[in-house]
Order: structure tokens, then C-alpha cells, then sequence
């Protein structure tokens, strides 16, 4: 579950989800695999817009790239024609074109008339680089790792070290998958969700900075981080809603998404990857329309600030997510990797003196001992 516990930035957009993640946004589900053999420690994880034929009934959608250092697979068809076809697939740098071909595999096998008598479709896949943790040189993801994670979709989510997000790694610290929702009333009639699903691998420690309080400085002084120059993580975000935006709202939406990244302390280096799609589950685009006209309710801009808050928020409170529910994990080369509650406990043990600072942190991350 997304963390429970309202955050001083967040004053706004307070109201959150059911289960505090994107699947609170009706018809979306998740799947995960996850993949621990010898010095593997990776996974995929999809995301499913709704539970029908994508194919054949695709969701309005847009990506915003902030940062440009990444392997994503089906972005430019995205932003041409503005629409998703497919569920989308989240892993490792070297296991694109396995995911690809899985998901490509998947659609063919539900979708007879693809490639046949129809177009040929536009597989969806995004990654970040797990090599810091898990060894990926070895390739050992397989295509039927990424079939068991479209398997798997669900309205129940895991967040942490889990799927993707197993290798990832967030300000030096364990990583992964998170998640969170928010709830945008409009004119105190309309009641909207807005989801987010974030994969992190970025960020240095020292920067990292939770709720206003600057706990990485400390942190870093007591882990010894590497104190490097060069910002090469990424991080993946899907944002995900129920209100009828169009392509060019929904591009608006995902620019946004960078106010979330940066308040934990990010700020977008040379060699990161910073890449967002968003997609709305109102007005579905059909393959096969059955006339060719389109009527379609589009939201108005002049009270878009509300989506834009709220999607500052749930990425925001995602990035946290997935670093309160990683676990601790032992890498490729035998090194222990402390998540966030472990590195804080050693802290408060080791410097007594950050006592204080801890007990904030985890009453603002709603972390019980």
C-alpha cells in the first residue's frame, strides 16, 4: 500500500485513493514477476490501462521525455497518434527486446487479425539500468519472465524491491517500484482519480531531502557514499487517470511529473533517464470504429492546476513509497544495499544526535517500529 501519512507539500491534494495506488483508477491493474537467481536481482513489471482489449479499445496517452538517456520502446507512436494498444512493460536495460518480443507475442496471440488483417502494433516497454545490483550481463531474463507478469495483472500492488524495481536503486539507497493516488474533485460535483507508478534508480544521497527535512546529508556522512558528479540513474513514471484528457492534456499532465521527482532532492542530471507516460481511461479510441466521427468530453484547461497538483503529489509520494518498502538486499558482489528504514535505524543508533530527525522521517513516511 502507498504510504499513509499526509506530507506537508501535499496540503492540496490530501484525499487519496482507496488503496493509495494507481490501481485506484478503475479498469488499471498491475503484474509483477520477480527474478532473485545467484547474482540476478531483477524483474518486469506491467501495467494494464483496462481490462479489455487494448487492441482494439486503446486509451488516449502522451509521454514527456525530461531526460533522454533511456532504451523505451513504442514512445514516438504514442506521441504521433496519441493512443496506447498495449500493456506496458517495465524491466532492465538488456531486457527490452526480450520484453518486445514477449509482449508483442502476447497481443499476436489475443489479437488474430494483427499483422494479418490489420496494422501490426506498438509494443510498449520502458527501462532503467539494474546493473548497480544485479547482474546484467548475464541476460538472464527470459520471455517467459515477462509472460508471468502480464499474467499476473491485479488490483493489488507490491511496492519496494519487487518486480522491475528488484536491482533498482534510489539516492544510493534500495529502491524500486512505488506507487500512489490522489482524489481531484471538480466544482464539488465531479470526483476524478489520478494515479501514479513510479520505477527509481536516481538520485544521490546526500541531496535527499523528505518532507522539508534534509535527512540524506547525515545519511551520506554515515554511509560514506560515493560522492559522484555524474547523475547517471533514471526513473520511469506512469500516470495514469480517470478524467477525460486528451493527448495533448495528458503530455501537460506528464510534464508535471517533474515537480514530483525533484522535491525529494532530484534534478535531472546529463546521464539520467527521465521518462513519463501518462494515459486517461475516458474516451477510448476504437481499432474498428464503427463510424468516422468521434464524440468525445474533454475536460476544460482553465481547471487542469488541480490534475497538475495532484500529479505533483502522487509521483512525489510514489519516489517515497518505493524507498519505505524496499527491503534491504545483498548485491551482485556481496554488498549489503540498506533501504531507507534500515540506513535510518543505523543512524539513530550510530549518531544519537539524529534521534530527532529519524523519529520526524518516520512519522512523516507513517514508519512503525
Amino acid at each position: 500500500m502507498g504510504l499513509s501519512v499526509p506530507l506537508q507539500n501535499d496540503v492540496s491534494q490530501r484525499v487519496k485513493g482507496k488503496r493509495n495506488l494507481i490501481t485506484d483508477v478503475a479498469g488499471v491493474k498491475v503484474g509483477q514477476k520477480t527474478v532473485n537467481i545467484g547474482k540476478v536481482h531483477s524483474g518486469v513489471t506491467a501495467i494494464f490501462p483496462h481490462t479489455g482489449n487494448l487492441f482494439r479499445q486503446k486509451v488516449p496517452a502522451a509521454s514527456y521525455v525530461i531526460n533522454g538517456f533511456g532504451k523505451s520502446v513504442g514512445l514516438i507512436q504514442i506521441d504521433e497518434l496519441g493512443t496506447i494498444e498495449t500493456p506496458i512493460v517495465l524491466t532492465n536495460t538488456f531486457a527490452v527486446g526480450t520484453a518486445v518480443n514477449a509482449l508483442t507475442r502476447r497481443m499476436l496471440r489475443d489479437n488474430p487479425e494483427i499483422g494479418d488483417t490489420t496494422s501490426t502494433v506498438n509494443p510498449v516497454v520502458m527501462e532503467c539500468n539494474d546493473g548497480d545490483v544485479s547482474d546484467i550481463r548475464a541476460m538472464a531474463l527470459t520471455e517467459t519472465d515477462v509472460a508471468s507478469a502480464l499474467d499476473a495483472g491485479s488490483r493489488t500492488l507490491t511496492e519496494g524491491a519487487i518486480g522491475a524495481g528488484r536491482g533498482m536503486m534510489c539516492y544510493d539507497l534500495k529502491g524500486g517500484i512505488g506507487s500512489a493516488s490522489r482524489i481531484v474533485t471538480v466544482d464539488d460535483a465531479h470526483q476524478y482519480t489520478l494515479g501514479a507508478l513510479v520505477m527509481t534508480n536516481y538520485g544521490f544521497l546526500q541531496d535527499l531531502v523528505i518532507d522539508g527535512i534534509p535527512i540524506g546529508a547525515p545519511l551520506s556522512d554515515l554511509l560514506a557514499a560515493d560522492k559522484r558528479k555524474e547523475e547517471k540513474g533514471s526513473i520511469i513514471t506512469i500516470l495514469a487517470t480517470d478524467a477525460p484528457l486528451n493527448s495533448r492534456q495528458l503530455r501537460r499532465l506528464a510534464k508535471r511529473a517533474t515537480v514530483g521527482i525533484n522535491r525529494t532532492g532530484g534534478f535531472i542530471g546529463n546521464g539520467s533517464g527521465e521518462i513519463v507516460l501518462a494515459f486517461s481511461t475516458a474516451n477510448l479510441v476504437a481499432h474498428f470504429p464503427s463510424t468516422q466521427f468521434d464524440t468525445v468530453t474533454r475536460f476544460n484547461d482553465n481547471q487542469i492546476d488541480l490534475f497538475f497538483r495532484a500529479t505533483a503529489a502522487t509521483v512525489d509520494e510514489a519516489v517515497l513509497s518505493s524507498l519505505v518498502h524496499a527491503e534491504s538486499v545483498v548485491d551482485r558482489k556481496g554488498r549489503r544495499r540498506l533501504s531507507l528504514v534500515d540506513a535510518a535505524k543505523q543512524l539513530r543508533a550510530q549518531r544519537p544526535g539524529n534521534s530527532e530527525m529519524v523519529r520526524q522521517v518516520f512519522e512523516k513516511l507513517g514508519v512503525t517500529e
